[in-house]
């Protein structure tokens, strides 16, 4: 049975109220596929399906939903419900999932949570949203190091169950200053004896103010299972683990897909976003470009003129403004990458500059020599020659805008992705209209 009949099946079953059929079908499917089920599922069919599942199978299921998932199925859970999940996740998926509800929600759901929860999540909520500190888990095994190995190992065994992860073992002075860090691996290989300050290595950490992008990738390069988060005195805060630090790139890299594409990403499946959501999430982008194009109309009727003289350059006006457009959201797209994998930063402007010149030359020159060709054979060799030099104008100076923005958005402190995209629109339609006119008058003599 495919996904989409599954979740065809498990609607037909709530809407007939048949649940001990629907509770036979849960029973016999992994717990990762039912996670699946129920981020594609509407939050009421989730939440009938998650009544219906025992205790401990519920709250693993209900971890590796999404926090917006989490969120809807909150709603249609009773209180009762909803304090035993709380209490069972951990205190940094607790504060992800605070971070999806509405504030009246949050503060009603903040009171359900017991005094060791309460005390867990209270310093991840102190962090601003976007940090690394308010991704962090605060549970975790620390060591001395003046302990030893069998010491430490012993403290494992028994407090397993009490940490999120076990693999990465950060070791802290009498100040919780980080000192250093090992893997469990490099504990079990060691003698009993040998001291913990011998076994260790030199920690990489975050600082919890940090943005969690950055401290995630920092993560995922250095092939971490887990990273240290510090606060400004090198104190240690809290860790970062792999699943985490997943997560948020994964959430990164569909935000910036769906900028790049003049829009918001949606927090649910597309099937399951209201229509009020999906449209908020491309209004903004559409009032940008239709300014955009509003600034295009005024071009034009400064040369309006010009137009009524050839008439022929208005039927080149698309091929113009779509390849300038384009050209920029390529440059900005691969800067705008380069920056979020700090591969680049603000101080490579210069080298970014003169490198998407070039490549927008050799783009254009390509490209123009092709227009030439073209527009000589179905018009005039003279129209040729200015499409084919608008061309290469337009590719240079858009690849080379937009090689730039990324990293202008950047040092202004703005999202690339959210800056690029609709400011390479605007400036690259009406720039090149006023290129290609401009242009046109010098060859033509109109």
């Amino acid at each position: 049975m495919t996904m989409t009949e599954t979740l065809e099946t498990i609607h037909d079953l709530v809407e007939r109220a048949d649940l001990a059929t629907l509770a036979t079908l849960t029973a016999s499917t992994p717990r990762p596929e039912i996670s699946e089920l129920l981020d594609r599922l509407s939050p009421v069919d989730a939440a009938v399906v998650f009544r219906l599942l025992p205790k401990d199978t519920a709250i693993d299921v209900f971890e590796r939903l999404e926090p917006a998932a989490q969120a809807d199925l909150i709603t249609e859970l009773a209180e009762a419900e909803v304090v035993g999940v709380f209490e069972a996740l951990d205190p940094d998926d607790v504060v992800a999932l605070l971070d999806e509800l509405p504030a009246k929600v949050t503060k009603r759901l903040l009171k359900t949570l017991s005094e060791r929860q309460r005390t867990a999540t209270a310093p991840i909520l102190g962090y601003p949203q976007g940090s690394i500190g308010r991704k962090m888990s605060p549970e975790y095994l620390i060591a001395r190091p003046d302990e030893t190995v069998q010491a430490v190992l012993a403290r494992v065994r028994r407090d397993e169950a009490t940490y999120e992860t076990i693999y990465t073992v950060p070791v802290v002075d009498s100040s919780r200053t980080l000192v250093g860090i090992m893997s469990l691996r490099e504990l079990m290989r060691a003698e009993d004896s040998d001291l913990v300050a011998a076994v260790m290595n030199t920690p990489v950490s975050a600082p919890a103010y940090d943005g969690d992008e950055r401290a995630a990738r920092r993560c995922l390069d250095g092939g971490l299972l887990a990273l240290p988060v510090v606060d400004r005195e090198d104190r240690l805060v809290g860790l970062l683990t792999i699943d985490d630090a997943i997560r948020i790139i994964r959430a990164a890299e569909d935000e910036d897909h769906a900028r790049a594409g003049g829009s918001e990403p949606l927090r649910r499946t597309y099937l399951l976003t209201p229509v009020r959501a999906i449209t908020k999430a491309r209004i903004a982008w559409l009032l940008v470009l239709a300014v955009s194009a509003i600034l295009t109309v005024q071009v034009l009727e400064l040369f309006e003129a010009t137009l009524a003289e050839k008439v022929a350059l208005a039927l080149f006006i698309p091929l113009l403004t779509g390849t300038g457009g384009n050209t920029g959201a390529q440059a900005a797209t691969t800067v705008t990458r380069a920056l979020a994998m700090n591969e680049l930063s603000t101080r490579d402007a210069g080298r970014v500059a003169l490198k998407e010149l070039r490549t927008g030359f050799a783009l254009g020159l390509t490209l123009g020599a092709l227009g030439f060709a073209v527009a000589s054979l179905a018009y005039e060799v003279p129209i040729g020659a200015v499409i084919g030099l608008t061309l290469l104008a337009v590719c240079t100076m858009s690849a080379t805008v937009g090689g730039l923005m990324p990293i202008i958005a950047k040092a202004c402190r703005v999202d690339p992705a959210v800056f690029s995209t609709p400011f390479i629109s605007t400036f690259c339609d009406a720039t090149g209209l006023i290129i290609y006119f401009t242009i046109a008058r010098a060859i033509l003599g109109l």
